[in-house]
């Protein structure tokens, strides 16, 4: 054999070692490639998610500011409705004979009225406990006083109103709870 012949055979698997490389290379690129590409998807999820969190959180906030911006405002106005109240239950019963008294009674009366519906259109609720069971989250126990008629722990007398603004407490009601009588709930010790 020649020696271009002998060389043919040998060039052929020369070139058939460089093709298996560049496709070898060619195979770890695109595995690069396609590792980058996968890394690069986890980044832009997560900063969508990370973006679409800020904003909910934000939504969150802005709503609740909006809510409870009043929520000062009306507390320094709680006082002109506990002011109403206290004029209101200052009147004698048997005064209501005289016409310009009844009058001033029944203005003071409206006005009490329109302070309280102004208060529900922003959200403001009195709270009214009297009967049900202490809750410190929502009570300031002021006294108590004996009462064996109900149940340990039973809010006898509000002596000032509690107010809620929408979902939270804006001011906690003072009250008288009964000490004595049977428990409000029972503890199990066997447990």
């Amino acid at each position: 054999m020649s020696q271009d012949q002998n060389e043919a055979p040998q060039q052929a698997v020369r070139d058939l070692e460089e093709a298996e490389t560049s496709v070898d290379a060619a195979e770890d690129a695109l595995g690069m490639a396609q590792d980058e590409i996968g890394k690069l998807k986890d980044q832009i999820l997560r900063a969508m998610a990370e973006t679409e969190n800020t904003r909910r959180r934000m939504k969150k906030e802005n709503d609740d500011a909006q809510k409870f911006a009043v929520a000062s405002f009306a507390k320094e106005m709680l006082v002109v409705a506990d002011n109403f109240r206290r004029a209101l239950d200052a009147v004698p019963k048997d005064d209501a004979q005289n016409d310009t008294f009844r009058n001033l009674v029944m203005g003071v009366e409206a006005t009490e009225r329109q302070l309280l519906s102004a208060f529900e259109r922003f959200g403001i609720k009195k709270v009214e406990p009297t009967g049900q069971p202490f809750d410190p989250h929502y009570h300031q126990v002021m006294m108590e006083q004996d009462d064996p008629s109900v149940p340990a722990g039973t809010i006898l007398t509000v002596l000032q109103a509690g107010y809620m603004i929408h979902d939270r407490l804006l001011r906690e009601a003072m009250v008288v709870v009964a000490k004595g009588g049977p428990a409000a709930h029972k503890v199990d010790t066997n447990a």
